[in-house]
């Protein structure tokens, strides 16, 4: 008979293994704010460069970090199982395909120039970004490298060492990039070049760093990870491929949903784009909360999984979504009655156009009430989901979700009813919410019931 854990116990287990999940989150957006807020002290021009360069770098990683995803509920199953030899196989790779896709993707970044161009962008704007991405586009497999290991660690409970490495990584990144940028303390002034020189030696720094730690963790040395691992393995490799696919494929047209939003708020103004990035941006340091407890949920249930013990996964699931909506309450309630002293952290109110960005993004903030519960929930199922090997279906409700309802959607709203800007925020509550209830049911409707079982205390 199976002992059923009590709900105190899962949630213990599960914040102890999120929390530092989310602090690793919010310090990888960390290193994106820092070459943001050097590069607009710099210029500009090399201050859009990098966003666009950066925007690109992005979504290629987005699509390939689905093999590294994969990592995380293969290795929890595995654990789950007591298969120590599938864990090795797994995580290897996962590396592997990691390792390939960026070698592949490196070409987009070396022509980069020439494709913005055809793109419609600045030649000054495409000329720069191409400086950027021929150097940091060589941080690709690194990047794909540290997802793969990050997901392996998660998959072992070892995420302290996750959070302190992507910490660390940020006052790295800000010490190099700052002297290149700039050239100070004798470093030579090279622009964009510097600040793509950090963050291909931060990727690098990172790499060794875990690699480092993986090989000398002692409860990991007995799955030999390193050890010969130029070796392929075929099957193993098919499985990662078919798992992970579907994840990068879902997190691109996630992404998609909300470039086309930012595309689409452009077309109505200045003053609103601007409003819509501030709301995007403190939103975004919201979502990494779910984001985290979405990682460890994964691995909980993997591991339960892999032990066909269906009552804790089942009590563990509810526990998260449990969690996440207690997270979701607080965070509505910040956004309804702080939203403009938080929109007004981002602008100077001396400007000409504050008044009007400070209005609109605070009402953008109001309806954020509804967007992070609604994205919250799909996160959340998502991460349920992965933690039982179902990737597939999941991609296309969320293809179906984002871009035959959301985006069609918030178009509507915002350019034939007339409601704007606002329109397009209520496009994206749509998509998220037709995308959270379909993969929670599809969730629910697919995990066996629970086998009769004794609770325990926590």
């Amino acid at each position: 008979m199976t002992q059923l854990l009590s709900r105190l116990a899962h949630a213990r287990a599960l914040l102890a293994l999120g929390l530092p999940l989310v602090g690793s989150h919010i310090a990888q957006m960390a290193l994106h704010v820092v070459d943001t807020i050097i590069l607009g002290w710099y210029g500009v021009t090399e201050l859009a460069s990098v966003v666009l360069g950066g925007s690109c770098f992005f979504v290629i990683f987005i699509l390939g970090a689905g093999f590294a995803q994969a990592v995380m509920p293969m290795v929890a199953q595995a654990l789950g199982r007591g298969d120590e030899t599938e864990v090795r196989r797994a995580a290897r790779m996962g590396m592997w395909l990691s390792m390939l896709f960026g070698f592949m993707c490196y070409p987009l970044f070396w022509w980069s120039e020439h494709i913005l161009l055809m793109l419609g962008q600045k030649p000054e704007v495409a000329a720069h970004a191409a400086d950027f991405l021929r150097i940091a586009g060589l941080g690709m497999v690194p990047a794909l490298l540290v997802m793969a290991l990050k997901s392996y660690l998660a998959a072992l409970e070892r995420t302290q060492v996750v959070l302190w490495v992507t910490v660390a990584a940020v006052f790295v990144n800000g010490l190099i990039c700052y002297p290149l940028v700039f050239g100070r303390w004798g470093a030579p002034e090279i622009g964009v070049e510097g600040a793509a020189i950090a963050s291909l030696a931060v990727q690098v720094m990172t790499l060794v760093l875990l690699v480092a730690y993986a090989a000398w963790l002692p409860f990991a040395r007995r799955f030999h990870l390193f050890q010969r691992f130029w070796r392929p393995d075929w099957h193993a490799m098919g499985l990662v491929f078919r798992l992970g696919l579907p994840i990068g494929l879902t997190g691109l047209a996630e992404a998609g949903l909300f470039q086309a939003t930012a595309l689409m708020m452009g077309w109505i103004g200045t003053v609103e784009l601007a409003a819509h990035g501030i709301a995007m941006q403190v939103t975004s340091i919201g979502f990494m909360m779910h984001m985290g407890l979405s990682n460890a949920t994964t691995v909980r249930t993997g591991r339960f999984a892999g032990a066909e013990d269906w009552g804790n996964l089942r009590r563990g699931g509810v526990m998260a979504i449990t969690i996440s909506a207690v997270v979701g309450v607080v965070q509505i309630g910040i956004y309804l009655i702080y939203a403009e002293p938080i929109v007004g952290l981002f602008i100077d109110r001396s400007s000409a156009e504050a008044p009007q960005i400070l209005a609109f993004g605070s009402v953008l903030l109001a309806y954020a009430a509804a967007f992070q519960m609604m994205d919250a929930g799909q996160v959340l199922a998502l991460g349920l989901l992965r933690g039982v090997q179902d990737t597939r279906v999941p991609m296309w409700i969320a293809a179906v979700s984002y871009w035959l309802i959301g985006v069609p959607a918030g178009w509507w709203l915002a350019f034939r009813a007339d409601w704007g800007g606002v329109g397009l925020w209520s496009g994206l509550v749509i998509g998220l919410f037709f995308a959270a209830s379909a993969l929670m049911f599809r969730f629910w409707s697919r995990v066996p019931a629970a086998a009769p079982a004794t609770a325990v205390p926590a």
